[in-house]
């Protein structure tokens, strides 16, 4: 059963990762496309929530390998028995 609901966890942590990698895949290329425009003013704010986008990627990332390690070792107790 815990084997379980990690793997739930992981795969929606999975999917948020890959939404949030698609709009900051968006961002970049809007970013893009008015600094190309002649419009300076969005880069700033632009890399600011790109970097706050990447953070959140990293948190979930290290919340899937603390899950992996919790169900890892909850599997190794119960195989030891």
């Amino acid at each position: 059963m815990t084997e379980r609901r990690g793997l739930t966890a992981i795969d929606g942590t999975i999917a948020l990762i890959a939404i949030l990698l698609i709009v900051q895949m968006w961002l970049l290329t809007a970013t893009l496309e008015a600094y190309l425009a002649g419009h300076p003013e969005p880069i700033v704010p632009a890399a600011i929530i790109s970097g706050a986008i990447f953070a959140a990627c990293a948190g979930l990332f290290l919340f899937i390998r603390r899950i992996d390690t919790e169900v890892r070792s909850e599997e190794e107790r119960r195989s030891a028995r």
